[in-house]
């Protein structure tokens, strides 16, 4: 399991404005180490973002995506003290899930 992520959730009046750092290496499989050897591949291949029970983002990624990806995006509803829960699959089966209040 990867390292926590730094949810940030919050409401507005009618849309609720979501934000994620996620703590991933994500490398390509292209780079090389000090020795000359290819680093294997290793990248977030799915996220998806929940509010009570419901999806409200999934998105597929791909080894393009920089090492620690931020992720900011709005939806329609969400109350103060409601949670978001964040939850990423990588290409090696490696997951996180992590929950924020809606402030």
């Amino acid at each position: 399991m990867g390292s926590p992520m730094k949810v940030r959730a919050r409401n507005d009046g009618g849309t609720t404005e979501v934000k994620i750092l996620m703590s991933h290496p994500m490398e390509t499989g292209r780079r090389k180490n000090e020795k000359g050897d290819l680093i294997p591949a290793l990248f977030i291949q799915q996220v998806s973002v929940q509010h009570q029970g419901k999806v409200v983002l999934s998105a597929q990624w791909g080894p393009a995506i920089s090492a620690n990806p931020f992720l900011s995006f709005k939806f329609r509803g969400g109350a103060k003290g409601e949670t978001v829960k964040v939850t990423w699959v990588d290409n090696k089966g490696d997951s996180r899930t992590d929950e924020a209040l809606i402030a």
